[in-house]
């Protein structure tokens, strides 16, 4: 049967999924950037940029199995507005201790253990926010347009991850970062609005009430049993945690290559542009077939553009490496959504989604806590060639210890079954 490119874009809620999407990832990365530039000016000090980091992932990682039962157990979109409301009132705040009128008599260690907590504040949220998408995504198209879906919902993803940073980057040398972070209220108040226009889904799990650590074991069991989900989790978790150069880019935008804020905010949305056109490219060209080599070829190459971002000294150098960072992350990102969206049964995705939060997305604030860290004691430069080479390193132990990864097709798991087609 003829690949059809738009076949998920031909769902209306699915089109209202993405608008809200692109809403909160637009407002997440904005904030992420406009906060991490008011931090490192505070202190001049690259170990805060990786607390920034840790203050997320604590909560993030301590509450996602139990975020992910409660998901199991709850209506999704009611669940996504209270996430998104909790987002909100957050952001605010930040809003609130970004204004120097009101912080002018505090101490700088008032403001910058405020804006810590805003962000551990954060982390709870977000534990709570992966997996009722996640699980919200399959209740919107069916199974058989899955991989489609996942290209289109990450290339959203990272259309505002292309924007959020340079809106960013931009928005902190025209408006200043009080006015800045105005931008990103609004942003979750147009998520909102759109979220009203999906309807309440079934809960489709048959063991509503389930005693939690039993449900949690389930949950777990599935994830560690189940090899390709593990592989594909365990395998960008270690090349992201090592490859976490990004959370060193102020301190290369403004010491190294010394660019400024516009330079930061190109530095920062290079690889998200990178990622958007390989995943447009994938809906044309799906790459379920030989999905696991492919994978494993996608971070190998993430790591060796890691290596030569920390070695480049040249500004438009830098900005390549971190574009083909993102096409090689991109690859990477629509892999692993299918094969989660695949073979993960409609009654566990919320606990599966928060183990991949656990492993994959919390590997991101990790990775950037491990380059504040070796930033502090190595180097900046050394630390992003370390962090690359440990990348390499682990996609070569993958590949060597695995044959059965590295044999992974999706390509059968694809194929259209009529009881499953819906109405547009």
């Amino acid at each position: 049967m003829k690949n059809d490119p738009y076949a998920s874009l031909r769902y209306r809620e699915f089109n209202i999924f993405l608008i809200v999407r692109f809403a909160m990832v637009l407002a997440w990365s904005m904030q992420f950037i406009i906060i991490e530039w008011e931090v490192y000016s505070l202190t001049k000090n690259p170990l805060s940029l990786g607390i920034i980091g840790l203050m997320e992932v604590i909560p993030a990682v301590s509450l996602a199995l139990f975020a992910g039962h409660i998901v199991d157990q709850k209506e999704k979109k009611s669940l996504l507005i209270k996430c998104i409301l909790g987002f909100s009132i957050i952001s605010f705040g930040l809003f609130y201790l970004t204004w120097p009128e009101a912080t002018a008599s505090m101490p700088k260690k008032i403001v910058l253990y405020g804006i810590y907590f805003l962000v551990f504040l954060g982390g709870i949220i977000r534990a709570f926010l992966g997996p009722t998408i996640f699980s919200l995504f399959a209740l919107i198209v069916p199974k058989n347009i899955y991989h489609n879906a996942a290209t289109w919902s990450s290339s959203v993803w990272q259309i505002g991850g292309v924007l959020g940073p340079a809106i960013a980057g931009f928005a902190i040398n025209w408006i200043d970062v009080h006015w800045s972070m105005l931008m990103i209220f609004g942003c979750s108040l147009i998520a909102l609005l759109s979220l009203t226009q999906i309807t309440k889904k079934p809960i489709l799990n048959p063991k509503i009430g389930e005693p939690i650590l039993k449900s949690l074991k389930e949950g777990i069991k599935f994830v560690f049993t189940t090899k390709a989900i593990l592989g594909a989790i365990t395998l960008d978790m270690v090349a992201v945690l090592f490859g976490g150069a990004i959370a060193l880019l102020p301190i290369f935008a403004q010491d190294i290559l010394k660019v400024g804020p516009e330079g930061f905010g190109i530095l920062r949305a290079a690889p998200a542009v990178g990622a958007f056109i390989i995943m447009f490219t994938t809906a044309y060209f799906p790459i379920n077939k030989n999905a696991g080599m492919k994978l494993l070829i996608a971070i190998f190459g993430f790591g060796v553009c890691i290596i030569v971002f920390g070695l480049s000294s040249i500004f438009w150098v830098s900005v390549m490496a971190l574009f083909l960072s993102g096409v090689t992350d991109g690859i990477s990102m629509v892999i692993r959504q299918t094969i989660l969206q695949l073979k993960t049964p409609d009654h566990m995705r919320g606990r599966v989604s928060s183990v991949n939060s656990m492993f994959v997305g919390s590997s991101n604030e990790l990775g950037a806590f491990e380059s504040g860290i070796t930033a502090r004691f190595m180097g900046t430069v050394t630390a992003v060639v370390f962090g690359g080479s440990m990348t390499l390193l682990t996609v070569i132990i993958t590949g060597l210890i695995s044959p059965v990864f590295r044999k992974l097709d999706l390509t059968k798991e694809l194929e259209i079954d009529p009881k499953e087609k819906k109405s547009v």
